[in-house]
């Protein structure tokens, strides 16, 4: 597994498999740090007024609270701006940088945001404003003119690694000033430990590559979470079902963790994910945990109606071939959930999709797109600026705004855009498969093996194995209203896997039936919590055997 994926030397593999925090990468290797460092220590020694202004995200939210911690830490204080998501939109606003203008800021520093922002950060200036940017998406030609500028994206930067989320450049910025504090090592690694709690988060939420040193943020993070003193997060994991001691996977950060946080700002106010995660009360910890618990239930049915809306559309004007990227459009649509709805239209579709909601008092349309890994949709927008207000993203995740009259332009253009790069076998999901592997192989030791590889998520995904010409043993029981448990047996021995979604094709397990699955090996509390091994197999997809 690991030479399929690259790993062809030892050394590296090793790395790969028992990371160290020694694999963090020095800070100073990012362009613009000592510029960064030196304007902020300066500020803490002069007692100014500091502003970070960050993201309404998880990972732009996590970058305010480790920065804010960090520069309390080192003697300053730090106040933040979290834009609305509805009253504000993304980026940085002239609005803002002048009411902190007239709050007598003198630094500001942009979290997971600000690389496009040049007009924002030439305003700043002109105010008497400094400007330190971090963020990670990509940027203009054009850098804003800001007294340090830290993304590993940029031009001129040799950062080893380029896919650190925000958090994780906001977090280069921290180890640069708690390393300039004259600690004891020992006290250094400690709170740099610390600091990897909430980072290793943002990463997950963020969808960024679990490889290189987002792999040590990552693992040593979620170790880190298996205890944690923080009220607000001892808090977030209770309402998300967690038990104490619990192990903490990058699955269950991406599932239970990041959409009760992300659904702060979808649905109302994402400094209440700062203040839960700064907060030493127990008492408000629990009621913000709460909070967001129910903020989080409302995300869901908004999300699942405005799927059901668009479903029903494509019923009555079915989805055509020839149609290489989709454009939808609802006037009552929540502009909070729209992304995650385009999400769930490419995993049905197979194409880049975008969902806008039009707002009728301002004359124009937001929404988000979502994209499949053969289609950049931050270079689709970049070649169709003429028709866009505001745009901004990445690969596969992008936000626009444009005026209503120009959505049917947009949509043939993006069409067109994407007919030119996409073939038809792009539209085709496909399950990549690691190795065969007999159930006769599968023992603790290659389970322990397999889970070596963890944390999974993108750019490291959970290995996937086949089972060719494997027997359905008996009928499928079912598991809840939408899931089954498949019994399979090949060489004689006979095995149960979990089959998440396979409700609706039940009639495809005829008992007897010869079918090759994919499947893979994943960690399983429950059944750990209940006396049987810490494991377990999930079904991914199965075919008539060949």
């Amino acid at each position: 597994m690991l030479l399929s994926r690259g790993y062809h030397d030892a050394a590296v593999a090793r790395r790969f498999l028992r990371p160290s925090i020694a694999d963090l990468n020095d800070p100073f290797l990012m362009c613009g740090m000592s510029a960064a460092l030196d304007r902020l220590r300066r500020a803490i020694a002069a007692s100014e007024k500091i502003l970070l202004y960050g993201d309404y995200d998880v990972d732009g939210t996590a970058s305010v609270v480790i920065v804010k911690k960090a520069i309390e830490l080192a003697g300053g204080q730090a106040a933040f701006f979290i834009p609305h998501r509805l009253r504000d939109g993304y980026g940085m606003r002239n609005e803002a940088i002048e009411q902190a203008a007239s709050d007598g800021v003198s630094l500001i520093i942009s979290l997971d945001t600000g690389i496009r922002a040049a007009a924002a950060v030439a305003r700043a200036t002109e105010l008497g404003i400094d400007v330190i940017v971090t963020d990670h998406h990509l940027p203009d030609a054009e850098l804003p003119r800001a007294c340090a500028v830290l993304n590993p994206k940029q031009p001129a930067c040799e950062y080893p690694d380029k896919d650190l989320c925000g958090a994780g450049v906001a977090f280069k910025l921290v180890e640069a000033l708690l390393g300039s504090l004259g600690w004891p090592c020992d006290k250094l690694r400690r709170m740099t430990e610390s600091f990897l709690k909430v980072v290793a988060i943002a990463t997950v939420a963020d969808v960024v590559p679990l490889t290189g040193e987002n792999r040590v943020i990552v693992k040593y993070g979620l170790d880190g979470l298996r205890s944690v003193r923080n009220p607000g997060l001892r808090a977030l994991f209770s309402v998300a079902g967690f038990a104490p001691g619990e192990a903490v996977t990058a699955n269950k950060v991406g599932f239970r963790i990041a959409p009760r946080l992300n659904a702060a700002g979808r649905m109302a106010d994402a400094n209440a994910i700062v203040n839960l995660l700064l907060t030493e009360d127990e008492d408000e910890a629990r009621a913000i945990a709460e909070r967001l618990q129910s903020l989080n239930r409302e995300r869901q049915e908004v999300q699942s109606e405005i799927v059901r809306a668009i479903l029903e559309e494509c019923l009555a004007a079915p989805v055509r071939d020839d149609q290489a990227a989709l454009v939808f459009v609802g006037k009552e649509w929540h502009r909070g959930v729209v992304g995650i709805v385009a999400g769930r239209l490419v995993d049905r579709f197979h194409r880049p999709v975008f969902v806008l909601a039009e707002d009728c008092e301002q004359g124009v349309m937001q929404g988000s797109g979502r994209s499949t890994p053969a289609f950049h949709l931050l270079e689709a927008l970049e070649s169709m600026q003429d028709l866009l207000i505001r745009f901004g993203g990445h690969r596969q995740a992008a936000g626009l705004t444009l005026a209503s009259e120009r959505v049917e332009e947009f949509r043939e253009r993006l069409g067109a855009y994407a007919a030119a790069r996409l073939t038809a076998a792009d539209f085709v999901s496909e399950i990549e498969v690691d190795a065969p592997l007999r159930f006769q192989e599968i023992d603790d030791r290659v389970v322990a093996d397999v889970l070596a590889m963890e944390p999974f998520g993108c750019g490291n995904p959970a290995p996937v194995f086949a089972a060719l010409g494997a027997e359905i043993a008996g009928p499928p029981a079912p598991l809840g209203d939408r899931h089954l448990l498949v019994n399979l047996r090949q060489d004689g021995r006979t095995v149960r896997l979990k089959a998440w979604g396979f409700a609706e094709r039940a009639a495809e397990f005829e008992p007897g039936a010869r079918v090759d699955a994919a499947f893979s090996i994943e960690s399983d509390d429950y059944a750990a919590a209940r006396g049987y091994p810490g494991w377990c197999m999930v079904l991914k997809d199965v075919r008539p055997a060949e």
